[in-house]
């Protein structure tokens, strides 16, 4: 699994987790064993954690590459998830600073349409954002304003003057419609 394809894994991972409400298994490691004189309650919770473990662990398994079963079928899917997070790590690391590299040097070519650069930044700043590196709507819109040549200038002055409030979509439709103006 290169780090594109465990990064895919892990968000398809918890996505599906946060809709089977069984996130919290990946997140919170197993809980100490009850005591004899547990409440009901706390015997019922616990026994609902093991068996989230269990369905998650297989899920888990059940979509890793051979390799990787190989390497976690003894292990709980809290633990699977650290081991792998730490196998990742420092591949993470370098994805990240090649994502970052290619989005800060990324500049419109006067000429060339508006709608394939910022495209190709929005998927630059979609990845770091799945490496845990969210730059925030307002950075973002500003590293690719910044990316836009000068015959966008006016449309630049005039977005910065009104303090326009908009999503990266939202802005892309905006570029477009003054390039088409243009």
């Amino acid at each position: 699994m290169n780090d594109l394809n465990f990064l895919d894994w892990f968000c398809n991972l918890r996505n599906v987790l946060k809709q089977e409400q069984k996130l919290y298994v990946i997140e919170e490691p197993v809980p100490n064993k009850l005591v004899g004189n547990a409440s009901r309650v706390e015997k019922d919770t616990y026994k609902k954690y093991l068996d989230d473990m269990l369905d998650v662990g297989c899920l888990m398994l059940a979509t890793m590459t051979h390799e990787l079963r190989k390497q976690h079928k003894d292990m709980v899917a809290y633990d699977m998830i650290q081991h792998i997070m730490e196998l990742y790590k420092g591949q993470a690391r370098q994805e990240r600073y090649e994502t970052s590299k290619a989005l800060f040097q990324c500049k419109m070519v006067e000429g060339t349409p508006v709608r394939n650069h910022i495209l190709r930044m929005i998927g630059y700043i979609e990845s770091l954002e799945k490496l845990g590196f969210p730059l925030g709507v307002e950075l973002a819109i500003n590293v690719i304003l910044q990316s836009l040549p000068y015959s966008l200038s006016r449309f630049f002055l005039n977005f910065n003057m009104k303090e326009i409030n908009k999503t990266l979509p939202q802005l892309l439709s905006m570029l477009r419609t003054a390039e088409s103006n243009m």
